[in-house]
């Protein structure tokens, strides 16, 4: 099942991965890898390429973003192929996203020396820009039969546990997720708060938005590590949030067919 429903499929700037992620699932699906192992290896990739990193291997170090990118789509490809959906997985995979997003960037701001408040900014801009994509593309996802349900609008309790999941385990995922992740969801529903009922969103503006989703992101930081740019990377994602006002204006002004 795809996370969309046919009707609404657009070109996902972010989603590069995809081909080889379906690939690396079909290659996983009769074995006993389940999509939460895979979620723990993007993890360490994440951790392996801060390390490379660090050794000032920057062409090694953004193969393992591209290929942390890869593995974050094979985890829920593996899943809807074993018909295994969960919220276990679903908040484990946004948890490590948003901690490896920290660490990242505290890396390169260790390496270039640039200042604490700045690297905090950048912290708060990907966290927006991510939270914008995912706020519009989960609406999409909402508004039709046929699309992944897994992930919700608005999350503000614990849902309850699926077929072989602990609810207990389900619980307390959410809780660390709601703590990670609520300041930048209400951020962005207060930005845009009548987005979510318009009839839909055209593919071509998710195509645009899609810069913004985390793939993207993390091919950027991958590109200008190995061109030679590390040093440009903080502050080009504070001016990059510049398009986050233009793309909810642009939804404001011209999708508002309810």
């Amino acid at each position: 099942m795809s996370k969309l429903a046919p009707i609404d499929k657009f070109l996902d700037l972010s989603d590069y991965g995809r081909p080889f992620a379906k690939q690396i699932a079909n290659a996983l699906k009769d074995t006993k890898i389940t999509p939460i192992h895979v979620t723990l290896l993007f993890g360490l990739c994440g951790l392996i390429s801060i390390y490379l990193m660090l050794q000032g291997m920057y062409f090694l170090a953004g193969l393992f973003l591209i290929l942390k990118s890869i593995l974050d789509a094979a985890d829920g490809e593996l899943s809807r192929i074993k018909k295994t959906p969960s919220h276990t997985g679903r908040y484990l995979d946004s948890i490590f996203d948003i901690i490896l997003n920290f660490l990242i960037l505290m890396t390169i701001a260790n390496i270039t020396d640039t200042s604490g408040w700045m690297t905090a900014i950048a912290f708060l801009c990907i966290q927006l820009q991510g939270t914008l994509y995912n706020y519009y593309y989960v609406i999409l996802r909402n508004k039709r039969k046929g699309g992944d349900v897994t992930s919700r609008i608005f999350e503000h309790k614990s849902p309850r546990a699926m077929t072989g999941e602990n609810q207990t385990t389900v619980n307390i995922l959410f809780q660390i997720f709601y703590f990670l992740y609520s300041i930048f969801d209400k951020t962005i529903y207060l930005l845009d708060p009548e987005a979510t009922k318009v009839r839909t969103l055209p593919r071509w503006f998710m195509s645009m938005v899609s810069i913004y989703g985390l793939g993207f992101q993390l091919l950027l930081i991958a590109v200008l590590m190995t061109i030679g740019y590390i040093d440009l990377v903080i502050p080009f994602f504070i001016c990059y949030s510049v398009l986050l006002i233009l793309f909810i204006e642009l939804r404001k002004k011209v999708l508002t067919e309810v």
